[in-house]
């Protein structure tokens, strides 16, 4: 599968099978985010990933999340980030460190995510979630972020594409 096959193929997965994703295939995801550029190469992504139910059932004690189908996914990547990182700023042509933490984790989530769908995995961006008590159950350093995380599994469904506007109708 070629990037643009990885592109096209890629859906939003929510039904997973009660199947455990290797530490194989994480350690594949997980090396393809770390891949990914950033800017003044400070690399500030992090990733937490949760597989053991005991953590599971805490998240979903904790309520961290808006949809009942996160904390039941195989595996729960939280993605981190720390603001912190970038050691060099140009006044007048940068964006707040978090602002450029967030762009660079968004830019190695979806290395991750293109990956995952090689690998024959099913993911899911989910931003709907409590950061301060997802960072309080895992203990997360205070000065990162956690804007969302990813479920990943062998997908249980296969939903058709969703809609997509024309190039047209995205270029200004």
């Amino acid at each position: 599968m070629d990037v643009k096959q990885a592109i096209r193929k890629r859906r939003s997965i929510r039904k997973y099978l009660d199947r455990a994703v290797s530490d194989e295939l994480i350690s594949e995801l997980i090396d393809a985010a770390r891949l990914a550029p950033s800017g003044l190469n400070a690399q500030p992504s992090r990733f937490l990933v949760v597989k053991d139910e005991k953590t599971r059932s805490r998240l979903r004690e904790n309520n961290v999340c808006a949809q009942d189908f996160v904390c039941h996914a195989p595996a729960i990547i939280v993605c981190c980030t720390d603001p912190g990182a970038y050691k060099k700023n140009v006044e007048g042509m940068d964006s707040t460190d978090k602002t450029r933490a967030i762009r660079d984790l968004s830019i190695a989530s979806s290395f991750l995510v293109l990956r995952a769908t090689e690998l024959g995995l099913g993911t899911c961006f989910v931003g709907w979630a409590d950061e301060a008590r997802i960072k309080e159950v895992l203990g997360i350093p205070e000065g990162y972020l956690v804007p969302f995380v990813i479920t990943a599994g062998h997908p249980a469904e296969k939903p058709k594409a969703m809609p997509r506007k024309m190039i047209d109708e995205v270029l200004l």
